[in-house]
């Protein structure tokens, strides 16, 4: 088992080779929340992830001969870029296997760090596959991105810097995918203090930790917005790690990582990926757990695609009801369409797409169906809205 003199070792090792990033209170997720929210900014890494820390750990102690084969791992992104960028710092051959699913900046990024990219498998256990044949075919030194002693406390580092820096916190909710992270920072914070809680979170389309430690059997599924904690079998020296020290793990939905999104880039300003979004997730999934507690969330990672966000952000509108679409039923004669906007616009909203249709309705042919979608302040402003287009006369509705 990883103990904490392991931790601090590896935090010696990593001094000055990585970001001790601020952890810092938040006042605004505090009040929506109910808990005393306090934010680890590991997405300010240089590669944007905390995956640095148990690369750079696990390299630092690499022998001369091992430094020279080099090393290869398999990744769906952050691993694969932290491994990357301390390899090319060290002058190291890197080999780095992605699953088809892997988002293309996170693709690109690693690639920049002088990695060789190969993309292979749909998922994380097809790519370590054929990560470990290559590494058999080609003498590299195989780096698992959470079953290993020491990437799990090199990343349980991040709990030493939150602990130092807010030594009041009660408990610390972690993203969970194979499970290095929540091993090493409970290894770390349960050593230094007994009483802290440390919760997991992951993902109801990739809940293997969460099966494994709580004997459910709860489904898995293709896909998830969280990639980088999309993970089907958890880590060996991980799982024991979590059913010794971990109080609890939870499972948020990706309706639930897309609003922390979109929260966090709202409040805070700062941009994360679906994991490094999973430990608040939590938190307004289950508000009563952590009512009142001093709650360290670790905001893993900041990788997101940026196709991706945009979409999530768009949703995030629908869902708050400052984006509508409404469809107005109304005579196909000139004027008509501009009576239309002109009402929207009196109301205050502000128009974004405009579809005329007259061909698949199943209204009567002098008339025309239009869709809006409009930008609005909010589920009560909608109101509004249609309100005033009733009063002009306009047949209009909300489209779910």
């Amino acid at each position: 088992m990883i103990q904490l003199k392991d931790i601090e070792a590896a935090a010696a090792r990593l001094q000055g080779q990585l970001l001790h990033t601020p952890c810092v209170a938040s006042r605004t997720l505090s009040d929506i929340t109910g808990a005393q929210v306090f934010l680890k900014f590991e997405n300010l890494q240089f590669t944007a992830s905390f995956k640095e820390r148990g690369a750079c750990n696990k390299l630092a102690q690499l022998t001369p001969f091992e430094r020279q084969r080099g090393v290869i791992a398999m990744s769906a992104g952050n691993h694969a870029q932290g491994l990357a960028y301390h390899a090319q710092r060290l002058g190291l051959r890197a080999v780095i296997v992605m699953p088809r699913f892997t988002p293309g900046i996170k693709v690109e990024r690693t690639r920049s760090f002088g990695a060789e990219i190969v993309v292979y498998g749909d998922t994380l256990d097809e790519a370590r596959a054929h990560a470990l044949t290559l590494a058999a075919q080609q003498q590299l030194i195989f780096v698992h991105p959470y079953d290993d002693a020491d990437i799990v406390a090199g990343q349980g580092t991040a709990a030493l810097e939150m602990l130092q820096d807010v030594p009041e916190l009660d408990t610390l909710v972690v993203a969970v995918g194979g499970g290095g992270l929540i091993a090493g920072m409970a290894t770390a914070a349960k050593a230094i203090k007994l009483g802290i809680q440390i919760i997991g979170v992951q993902t109801t389309r990739f809940p293997a930790m969460f099966n494994a430690i709580k004997g459910t059997h709860h489904p898995q599924g293709s896909s998830s917005i969280a990639e980088g904690i999309a993970v089907g079998t958890p880590g060996k020296i991980p799982q024991a790690i979590i059913a010794r020290l971990v109080d609890d793990l939870l499972l948020v939905d990706e309706g639930d990582i897309e609003q922390a999104i979109v929260m966090l880039l709202e409040v805070e300003k700062t941009l994360v990926e679906g994991a490094g979004a999973a430990g608040l997730a939590a938190l307004l999934k289950y508000p009563e757990r952590f009512q009142g507690k001093k709650v360290g969330l670790v905001l893993c990672g900041g990788n997101i695609d940026p196709l991706l966000l945009a979409a999530i952000i768009e949703r995030g509108m629908v869902r708050a009801g400052r984006l509508a679409r409404i469809r107005v039923s109304a005579r196909d004669v000139p004027g008509t369409l501009a009576k239309i906007t002109a009402t929207v616009a009196e109301a205050g909203a502000n128009i974004d797409e405009v579809h005329h249709q007259r061909a698949f309705t199943t209204l009567a042919a002098q008339n025309v169906e239009i869709e809006l979608v409009i930008q609005t302040r909010g589920p009560q402003h909608i109101a509004d809205v249609l309100a005033q287009l009733l009063a002009a006369g306009l047949a209009a509705q909300l489209v779910r």
